[in-house]
């Protein structure tokens, strides 16, 4: 008799140590929840028989055996193809499985109880209605258990699509982000083609600093080429490089200061988030102020907020009264800002008697550092 036990036992432990480590849940919850059940059963109606040996052999025969039915009844179910199946054909495959297997669970446990300890009255002394009460008793369990089994595959499985969902999400975002910010770099390149165009009839070696720079503002590009997002100092040292080619061309007529608090220069922010609003602030301000133009970059962090402001003295022109404005810019700008922190921000455009002023403020950014 102990020979059948020490083999059910060394089955039982094949079985649990060729379980894949995605199933550890499974087998977690298997165990424990037969053997909670053993327990519950034991002290409800045998708590005065705890130092019966037949009584403690007969209920570990019993428990036993439903884990082991369960487990067969584990392996049909994985054939059932239920992610394809409706709410009404898993209910069927349930309880048709559930009364099988409470027969099977009914007649093994007989089986082991006679060899485990020798009992032939239950057979002799068993009627109809006392198998269709161990048949329904047993079959309660089966179906708890059944419930229990697809409720966890499918929440499982929900799970595994919303990740996969948000998975398929982000990656779409990152592509837009990738396809406004590369609709950035066409547009800034035409400006200091033209820029430098402009300045070499005048002076070649000036033209010669002013490609410099350039190519230093095109190396940053193209390092970041894969990168959506980058540290804010380096944010702020491209578009040094980009004002390093506008001073050369417009010399005095261009006054530029930045205002950064250090404690922001490692926040990660979307590349070439800026540059537009910079472009827009040269480009308009030079037509509408009385020169020098002056242009403010500030970037502070206000309660977990960072707030990013251009502001260039001059007037606010609308890219309808444009002629030569695409009118991409902004909206890029705003576009990358909603895909990036959606709800999480704000764009602020301030127009005053002689200043313009685009206020961009990221929220709750403070964990957001390189």
């Amino acid at each position: 008799m102990k020979v059948i036990f020490i083999y059910l036992l060394l089955e039982l432990k094949i079985i649990i140590m060729n379980t894949r480590k995605n199933k550890k849940l499974f087998w977690k919850l298997q165990i424990s929840g037969w053997i909670l059940l053993f327990f519950i059963y034991l002290l409800l109606y045998y708590r005065t028989k705890f130092d019966n040996s037949d009584v403690l052999i007969g209920l570990s025969v019993t428990y036993f055996s439903g884990f082991f039915v369960t487990l067969l009844l584990r392996k049909v179910y994985q054939f059932t193809n239920y992610k394809t199946r409706s709410i009404k054909s898993i209910s069927i495959i349930i309880i048709i499985g559930t009364v099988i297997t409470a027969n099977v669970w009914f007649w093994l446990d007989t089986a082991l109880s006679h060899l485990a300890l020798g009992n032939v009255q239950a057979l002799a002394t068993l009627n109809f209605n006392r198998y269709l009460s161990w048949i329904w008793s047993n079959s309660f369990v089966v179906f708890l258990w059944s419930a229990l089994y697809f409720s966890i595959k499918l929440w499982d499985e929900w799970l595994s699509e919303k990740l996969r969902a948000e998975k398929a999400n982000s990656l779409a975002h990152k592509a837009q982000l990738q396809m406004l910010r590369y609709q950035l770099n066409p547009h800034f390149l035409f400006n200091s083609l033209n820029s430098i165009r402009a300045l070499i009839e005048e002076d070649k070696s000036r033209a010669k600093s002013m490609i410099t720079e350039l190519s230093e503002f095109l190396r940053y590009s193209l390092l970041n080429k894969n990168l959506s997002d980058v540290p804010l100092r380096n944010e702020l040292e491209a578009m040094k490089h980009y004002f390093s080619i506008e001073k050369t061309r417009f010399e005095e007529k261009l006054e530029v200061t930045f205002q950064v608090d250090l404690e922001t220069e490692n926040l990660i922010v979307p590349s070439f988030l800026i540059h537009p609003l910079i472009e827009n602030a040269i480009k308009y301000g030079m037509k509408t102020t009385s020169l020098p133009l002056k242009i403010l970059i500030k970037a502070s962090l206000e309660i977990n907020n960072l707030c990013i402001e251009v502001c260039n003295s001059g007037n606010w022109i609308e890219s309808k009264q444009d002629n030569n404005s695409t009118g991409t810019g902004l909206e890029n700008v705003k576009q990358r800002l909603e895909n990036a922190y959606p709800n999480n921000h704000s764009f602020e455009i301030v127009k005053n008697s002689n200043s313009v002023c685009v206020k961009i403020t990221i929220m709750n950014i403070e964990g957001n550092h390189e």
